[in-house]
């Protein structure tokens, strides 16, 4: 076979190996995605449940006390989500009448501007009807998906916990298990490498608590001052968000538009979600992340974005959350196994010379 058929099947069997990795990484979605969390989460909580372990002398405690403490921050934030979205559903009317005049503004905008005509639009939606907005709010059929879906996602949050429990209770055995697989010197550089991955991932998380916890209180001032309903939860749920890059900003500037320009029609409620997100968003990248966060994951930011579409693609919005802790660590793997090294200087934030 000549050099460049055997490139070109190295090439094929590469494509055909990632594409049946990826479609089994979301065939085993119900399994995978709790499991990775759990081990995210067990990192956020690793230090204290360590501090706590030396206090009491007891791992079973500690690990229970670690867990606790994230499940009923996870908890608070679930709560806070379905108050809001009860309040979207209370608001809607409001909303709707609201909403009213810009749609026949938009109405006229196209009639005067593209091909279509009133007649048109009157044939397809019926008289009265609002376009973009008619037919969402089926509520049986609301109701009878939102049961379902919320029985799926309860067994997958519970069961989340317990493998966080076992993970932080059994991390010595499971570290020891894969470091049985070297000998010597690798034995010890393996150590390093995932205390490495490890630690990483904790200052990343840590830090975007912290900077979580500043962004919730600006969201929270900027859009009280502007008149938006709800702005304590919204500024809370934007900046949980944040935790997905850039989508979870768009995602939180587009409910505050719900609660607040919506709901009263007001521009200056308009203006006034527009600035606090505008200089929050400043504030996050110019000054909070560089000494709050800092370059914690060393990622470099074109993958950034890649990763964060294909954990999307993969596990929804649980991949997006998991995309950068998840390449954090496998990069720092990447930087320390020589042959894997051109793909850790790929992934990785650094400048040739």
């Amino acid at each position: 076979m000549s050099r460049g058929f055997r490139i070109g099947m190295k090439v094929f069997m590469l494509v055909l190996g990632l594409y049946f990795f990826f479609l089994g990484l979301a065939a085993a979605k119900g399994f995978l995605a709790p499991l990775i969390l759990a081990l995210v989460l067990a990192l956020v909580v690793l230090p204290a449940t360590r501090k706590l372990e030396q206090i009491i002398h007891h791992r079973g405690v500690s690990s229970m006390l670690g867990t606790l403490l994230i499940f009923i921050f996870s908890l608070g934030f679930l709560v806070l989500c379905s108050m809001q979205v009860q309040g979207f559903f209370n608001e809607w009317p409001v909303i709707k009448q609201a909403m009213a005049p810009e749609i026949e503004s938009f109405k006229s905008f196209l009639f005067e501007h593209t091909p279509l005509n009133k007649t048109s639009l009157q044939d397809y939606y019926s008289a009265g009807s609002l376009p973009f907005f008619e037919d969402q709010m089926v509520e049986a059929a609301k109701a009878l998906s939102f049961l379902r879906s919320s029985l799926n996602f309860m067994g997958t949050y519970l069961i989340t916990f317990i493998y966080m429990f076992f993970l932080l209770y059994y991390r010595r055995h499971f570290i020891e298990f894969i470091l049985l697989y070297f000998e010597g010197q690798k034995r010890i550089k393996a150590r390093k490498i995932l205390e490495s991955s490890a630690r990483r991932v904790q200052d990343y998380l840590i830090g975007r608590l912290i900077l979580m916890a500043i962004l919730a209180v600006l969201y929270s001032v900027g859009l009280g001052l502007s008149g938006v309903h709800n702005y304590l939860l919204v500024g809370v749920i934007a900046s949980v968000l944040t935790l997905i890059p850039w989508v979870g900003n768009i995602i939180g500037f587009a409910m505050a538009m719900v609660f607040g320009y919506l709901t009263s029609g007001n521009i200056d409620v308009l203006w006034g979600i527009v600035v606090t997100f505008t200089v929050s968003q400043f504030l996050e990248s110019y000054v909070l992340q560089p000494y709050v966060v800092g370059d914690k994951v060393g990622l470099h930011p074109f993958f950034v974005i890649v990763f964060v579409i294909l954990g999307g693609a993969i596990w929804g919005l649980v991949g997006m959350v998991l995309a950068i802790p998840v390449m954090a660590m496998v990069t720092v793997i990447f930087n320390h196994v020589g042959i894997l090294k051109p793909l850790g200087f790929l992934f990785s934030k650094q400048q040739q010379d």
